[in-house]
């Protein structure tokens, strides 16, 4: 009898674990927005642990976009994007696969959900740009390894 091979990294769901826009000068704020493009500022940061056994993880991509006109907050908008996810692969790749494949395949979804959001509440139409998860993930490394020498 055949065993069936599973797949090295599966995908059990993706969802909103928290999203909040604010539009604290509205509506004056529009007549801006009319006349000034805004400062917009996008902060990414990823996380991920592990849930109920040594193979299924929860991987959150939180985004935070700021916009700026004329030094008065214009927009904020917070998504927390989460994924459960179960890797069949060497524990000694599950934290690269977490920190940067898992986001990767996550952000499409999360960018569609930023745009539809400032769309919806009638600000400009924002796309993000790609995310360099490889990036993010080996700049965290660098920090966490002079911290470790500092200590």
């Amino acid at each position: 009898m055949e065993q069936k091979q599973q797949p090295a990294i599966m995908v059990q769901s993706q969802y909103i674990k928290d999203m909040s826009m604010e539009i604290p000068h509205a509506p004056a704020v529009f007549k801006k927005l009319r006349q000034h493009n805004p400062q917009v500022n996008v902060e990414v940061n990823v996380e991920a642990q592990k849930l109920e056994d040594d193979k299924t993880f929860n991987v959150l991509l939180n985004i935070r976009v700021n916009g700026d006109i004329e030094q008065e907050k214009a927009f904020i908008l917070e998504l927390s994007y989460g994924a459960v996810a179960t890797l069949n692969i060497p524990q000694e790749h599950h934290e690269p696969v977490l920190m940067i494949e898992i986001p990767h395949m996550m952000f499409p979804f999360a960018r569609q959900i930023v745009s539809n959001t400032m769309t919806n509440a009638g600000l400009p139409p924002l796309m993000l740009n790609p995310i360099d998860f490889v990036a993010m993930f080996n700049a965290k490394k660098a920090q966490e390894n002079k911290a470790e020498k500092a200590n």
